[in-house]
C-alpha cells in the first residue's frame, strides 16, 4: 500500500496547473447513460474514482476509452445494474441510478460507499425519484427502482444540512427525460451542479434555473451525443493555495477558477495571506506573520466542507486561537487526532475544532482517513519539520491527480513509496 514521505519546511515556489473539476466529471459521466450516442469529454483528471466510474460504465454495457483527459463515452446497449462490487468503492457511483431510471425503466444499483465521514443517506435522493413516478425498494443493500413513465413533478430536495448535490444531479437527470415539467426547490447550486447543467444541455435538454436553488425541467423524448470541456477543481486548487499558505511559500495556480472559489479565498485573506489574479491564474503569497481565523462550513457558496481539513492544517501553523466548525458533516474531524501526532494543539467539540497554532509542526507518522484528511495530513507535512510519513494515500488517489508529481515541481520534498 503507497505512502507518502515528506520532509518539509520547504516554501513552496512555481507554477501548478489545476486539473478538471472531479465532482463535475463524475455526474457528467453518468449522464453519457442518457443518450445512445457518442458523448466526447475534455479535461476529465486521471483519479482512481474516475476510473471506478468508467469501469461502473463499461459493465453496463457502454463502449469507453480515456486518453490524455478525454472520455469517449459511447452507450447504445447499456444494461440495468450496477453492482456492489464497484458501486462500493466511491459515494459518487449512486449517480447513475436517475440516468439509468430514465434510459432503462428499471434499474437494480448497490447502496454507494466513499469515504467515512459520518452519515450521508440518499433518502433526497430516492424521495425525488419517487416523486418523478418511480417505485422504489431496498432488498439485500441494492436500491431496486422501477417506472411505467416518469411525470414532471414539484420536488423539494431540502435536507438537514441544507441541499444534496448528488441528489439535485441524480433528479436533474431523470427529469431531462420525464414527461412535462419538473420544478426542483432546494436544489444544490454548486458549480459542479451548473456544469451538469451545461452538459445534458448540450445534448438537447432543456434546464433553466442553474445556481439558483431552483431548476426548471422540461422534459424531452430523447437526448443526443454532446462534445464537453469540465471546469477546473475548486477543491484542488484551494488545497494548493493552502499549499502555498502553510509553507509561505508564493505558487501560481494556473486555471483556478476564481470565481467559484470567493469564501476559501475569503477565508485565505482573514489568514493574512495575499491573493492575486493574473488571467485565468491566481496568485497565491505567504509570509508570518499569519494570523488565526474562524469558519463554518456551509452549502456553496459559503465555506466548503472540502476544504475545512486543509484549513485545520493551516491553523495548526497560525499563531493564536482559530476555531473551524462543519454543519455539512459534523463528524469530519477524523484528521484531527492524526494532526496532534505531529504537534498540533487542538480540541474538538461537537461539530467544530479549536485550535492554538504552533510555530512549526514536527514530523511523525500518520495515516490518512478520508479524501481530504490525507490532503490535510500532506500539507501538515510539507510545514512540519522532519520527515512525516502519510499511509494509506490510496484516499488521496481518489481525488488528486499526480499531487505528489505537483508539488515536487514547486520544490516539494515529497516521495511515493511502495
Amino acid at each position: 500500500m503507497d505512502k507518502f514521505a515528506i520532509r518539509g519546511g520547504i516554501p513552496l515556489r512555481g507554477s501548478i496547473p489545476i486539473s478538471g473539476s472531479k465532482n463535475s466529471s463524475l455526474p457528467i459521466l453518468a449522464a453519457t447513460l442518457l443518450t445512445r450516442e457518442r458523448c466526447l469529454l475534455h479535461r476529465v483528471p486521471d483519479l482512481s474514482d474516475i476510473r471506478t466510474m468508467l469501469d461502473i460504465l463499461r459493465y453496463l454495457g457502454a463502449e469507453v476509452s480515456f486518453s490524455d483527459g478525454t472520455v469517449v463515452v459511447d452507450a447504445r446497449k447499456i444494461a440495468g445494474e450496477a453492482p456492489y462490487d464497484l458501486v462500493r468503492r466511491m459515494r459518487a457511483s449512486v449517480c447513475v441510478l436517475g440516468p439509468l431510471l430514465a434510459r432503462c425503466g428499471r434499474t437494480k444499483v448497490s447502496l454507494p460507499g466513499g469515504c467515512v465521514i459520518g452519515d450521508r443517506p440518499i433518502d433526497l435522493h430516492l424521495r425525488g425519484l419517487e416523486a418523478l413516478g418511480s417505485r422504489i425498494t431496498l432488498s439485500k443493500g441494492y436500491v431496486v427502482a422501477e417506472t411505467s413513465g416518469l411525470v414532471g413533478a414539484r420536488i423539494s430536495l431540502q435536507g438537514p444540512h441544507g441541499s444534496t448535490v448528488l441528489g439535485t444531479d441524480n433528479v436533474m437527470m431523470a427529469a431531462c427525460l420525464a414527461r412535462g415539467t419538473t420544478l426542483i426547490e432546494h436544489a444544490a447550486s454548486e458549480p459542479e451542479v451548473c456544469d451538469l447543467a451545461t452538459f445534458l444541455r448540450s445534448m438537447g435538454a432543456r434546464i433553466r434555473g442553474e445556481g439558483t436553488g431552483c431548476l426548471e425541467i422540461e422534459g424531452v423524448d430523447q437526448l443526443h451525443g454532446a462534445e464537453h470541456t469540465v471546469v477546473s477543481d475548486r477543491i484542488e486548487a484551494g488545497t494548493f493555495a493552502v499549499a502555498a499558505a502553510i509553507t509561505r511559500g508564493d505558487i501560481l495556480l494556473e486555471e483556478a477558477p476564481v470565481k467559484h472559489m470567493e469564501s476559501t479565498l475569503c477565508a485565505l485573506r482573514e489568514a493574512g495571506v495575499s491573493l492575486e489574479t493574473e488571467k485565468n491564474s491566481l496568485r497565491v503569497h505567504a509570509t508570518d506573520p499569519l494570523r488565526s481565523f474562524q469558519l463554518r462550513t456551509s452549502t456553496y457558496p459559503g465555506f466548503p466542507t472540502d476544504m475545512q481539513a486543509q484549513f485545520c492544517a493551516l491553523a495548526a501553523t497560525v499563531p493564536g486561537r482559530s476555531e473551524i466548525a462543519d454543519d455539512v458533516f459534523p463528524n469530519r474531524f477524523m484528521h484531527i487526532s492524526e494532526l496532534k501526532r505531529m504537534g498540533a494543539s487542538a480540541g474538538l467539540s461537537a461539530n467544530r475544532t479549536v485550535i492554538h497554532g504552533v510555530a512549526r509542526l514536527s514530523g511523525a507518522p500518520v495515516m490518512a482517513s478520508d479524501l481530504r484528511a490525507s490532503a490535510a495530513l500532506v500539507l501538515a507535512g510539507l510545514q512540519a519539520e522532519n520527515t512525516t510519513i502519510v499511509h494509506r494515500v490510496y484516499h488521496i488517489d481518489r481525488g488528486y491527480e499526480r499531487i505528489d508529481a505537483k508539488l515536487r515541481a514547486v520544490g516539494a520534498d515529497i516521495e511515493r513509496q511502495r
